[in-house]
């Protein structure tokens, strides 16, 4: 049974057409906005009452983490000593359909009084904030997704699109490139993915590693406790001839040669794959593990001695992508 389906769809027609048509009279104040944004010195200040402060909040952090200096501030929290963050190299954005909120309108003489540029989001021109307005993006929409016409639906929609717009205006503006972004986000998937180095991920002790001479007994032992799933095979000098790896194991128990008594190099793959950069992205690591279809690759120096591994765990476990 769909009951609400309907009425769900109805819900997104309503605030998509309200997107559509705004996207259709933008004008120049758009540009006008972005170029005042970007010329600022200082900070772009976000303010509004109720919903609109909601959605303010969020324009203000999406400024904030795309390169644009931006904090929100509440009108009544500014009235009672928070204007004194507002500084004369600042701008201010400020959010309210009517344009008439009693706590923002209170605050707009206090802004123009120092000379702070205003951009103004309403849905009337005439408002007082409107009025005061050096620039002015017009929110309205002809019909909230409310059925009673009473709850910001539609409204809110277009009001935090068009932040996003000015966010995406400003980052072409400035050329912010990811790498720009992942700066702003040190924390997450992203600075993971563009900071996290192979060396950062690299286990270098307790390793399992046998000679050439051991045999397949022994290295099966020493697989077991390296818990890597895999066991480093080196030449009597330290340099990396093969990797036995639990793949290896299980193919060499269907072989006619079997012998537990037998070189463990004998059944190891003899060609692994290597890398020698400890500075290579641990991202790109973990493609070359995806790509050879292999569960770890070996860091070695360039006469081919074993410095660490990067396991596909380790990396996934991590939250590299």
């Amino acid at each position: 049974m769909m009951i609400y389906a309907n009425i769900a769809k109805e819900v997104l027609d309503i605030e998509s057409e309200a997107l559509q048509k705004a996207a259709k009279n933008l004008g120049d104040q758009i540009d006008r906005a972005v170029e005042l944004i970007a010329s600022l010195k200082g900070k772009l200040i976000v303010t509004g009452v109720g919903k609109s402060g909601l959605v303010g909040s969020k324009i203000a952090a999406t400024f904030a983490s795309t390169g644009t200096p931006s904090f929100f501030i509440h009108p009544t929290e500014a009235l009672h000593g928070d204007l004194g963050m507002i500084g004369k190299e600042d701008g201010v954005l400020a959010i309210s359909y009517s344009g008439e909120s009693e706590e923002l309108v209170r605050i707009l003489p206090h802004i123009k009084r120092f000379d702070i540029p205003l951009i103004g989001m309403s849905a009337a021109k005439e408002s007082t904030l409107g009025r005061y307005s050096d620039i002015f993006l017009s929110i309205q929409v002809e019909k909230e997704a409310c059925p009673l016409q009473a709850a910001p639906t539609a409204s809110t929609t277009l009001t935090m699109a068009l932040g996003d717009a000015l966010a995406v205006c400003l980052m072409k503006k400035r050329d912010f490139k990811i790498d720009d972004f992942a700066s702003f986000h040190p924390g997450g998937s992203l600075g993971k993915r563009l900071f996290v180095k192979v060396k950062d991920m690299m286990r270098t002790q307790n390793l399992p590693i046998i000679t050439e001479d051991t045999a397949l007994k022994e290295a099966i032992v020493a697989m077991s406790e390296g818990k890597l799933g895999n066991v480093l095979i080196t030449d009597n000098k330290g340099r990396l001839k093969g990797i036995l790896s639990d793949g290896d194991l299980r193919r060499a128990l269907m072989s006619e040669e079997f012998s537990l008594h037998k070189p463990a190099i004998d059944f190891a793959s003899r060609n692994p794959k290597t890398i020698q950069e400890e500075s290579m992205l641990a991202s790109q690591a973990l493609r070359l593990i995806e790509k050879h279809k292999i569960q770890m690759l070996v860091v070695t120096t360039n006469e081919d001695k074993i410095k660490g591994v990067v396991h596909i765990h380790d990396l996934v476990e991590a939250g590299i992508k």
